[in-house]
């Protein structure tokens, strides 16, 4: 048989595996166990280069994960993830994320691949390529799309439900946000905050279609002064959300911001949902601020000739 050659296939090959496995000895479907997974599977099929160790050690800072070959030569494969994470579904999405690296890079990268927080952020494929598919694969294997779809259908999305699907995939809050991003048709944008500053931002491909972005790593961009994510509201406020005017956030428009922080507020993490429609050019044009009155237009209301 064929090894697969791309994130999604390579991610539905082992869907199926493991779903066979589960039923045959009665197992839970979610959440996956990714460490014994990596370890079983690749001594099956690459028993040449097999993974041998999966566990945490302290890297340094920024630093999520690394794949890496073993000192001896031996062919042997290690995932590690910094052990500072204090995050269960970003260590897990962490090893899903460094598995991908193996099944997708490592004859590509024999020296092995260490992976940033930003590389976690790093969903576009067409950006940053490697990253993007490790990403891909990961969200594939952890969150299936099938059954990712039966969790969302006929709900309103919001954090509440979001941190439900984080729960049963075991993943992190932005990556199951991010894996309903990527398959919404609703105008909606992730942006995660840090010290007051943006630190990326990530549009759907219907907000991105509008012209609404930020570019938060090309140029430095404050958190908006009247967003809840600057003024660091507490859990239940944030995550119930707020509705903001035109002029809050990104592009001319009203939008409802729900946002939550990680502990010790070291980041916040905003989910804003846009209007289902964009405006239209002639409504964009409405918005436009008016030229302001002069003191004699003002004294006739404005009807002066």
């Amino acid at each position: 048989m064929s090894l697969p050659t791309t994130p999604q296939s390579w991610a539905n090959r082992l869907t199926k595996i493991l779903s066979v496995h589960q039923v045959v000895h009665g197992l839970p479907r979610f959440p996956i166990d990714v460490a014994a997974l990596a370890q079983d599977f690749s001594r099956q099929v690459f028993p040449d280069a097999p993974i041998t160790m999966v566990g945490g050690l302290d890297l340094s800072k920024g630093v999520e994960g690394m794949l890496m070959p073993h000192p001896n030569g031996s062919g042997e494969w290690g995932i590690i993830y910094n052990e500072s994470i204090r995050s269960a579904g970003r260590r897990n999405f962490t090893l899903a994320h460094e598995l991908g690296h193996y099944l997708l890079h490592r004859h590509l990268h024999p020296s092995g691949l260490k992976c940033t927080n930003r590389n976690m952020a790093d969903w576009d494929e067409s950006v940053t390529k490697i990253e993007g598919e490790a990403n891909t694969f990961a969200s594939y294997l952890l969150m299936p799309l099938d059954d990712f779809r039966s969790q969302i259908k006929g709900r309103a999305i919001d954090i509440d439900v979001m941190t439900e699907l984080s729960d049963r995939y075991a993943v992190s809050l932005t990556a199951a946000i991010l894996k309903w991003m990527t398959i919404t048709d609703k105008r909606a944008m992730i942006v995660v905050g840090k010290e007051g500053f943006i630190d990326w931002a990530w549009s759907s491909e219907p907000l991105l279609k509008s012209g609404v972005f930020y570019r938060a790593r090309q140029v430095v961009t404050e958190l908006p002064p009247a967003s809840m994510a600057a003024q660091e509201v507490d859990w239940d406020t944030g995550r119930h959300g707020h509705h903001h005017p035109a002029g809050v956030w990104a592009g001319s428009e009203p939008v409802r911001e729900m946002t939550v922080f990680s502990p010790g507020n070291e980041i916040s993490i905003s989910l804003l949902l846009y209007p289902d429609r964009a405006p239209s050019p002639w409504e964009m044009a409405q918005l436009e601020e008016e030229p302001e009155l002069d003191t004699f237009d003002k004294f006739m209301g404005g009807d002066a000739r």
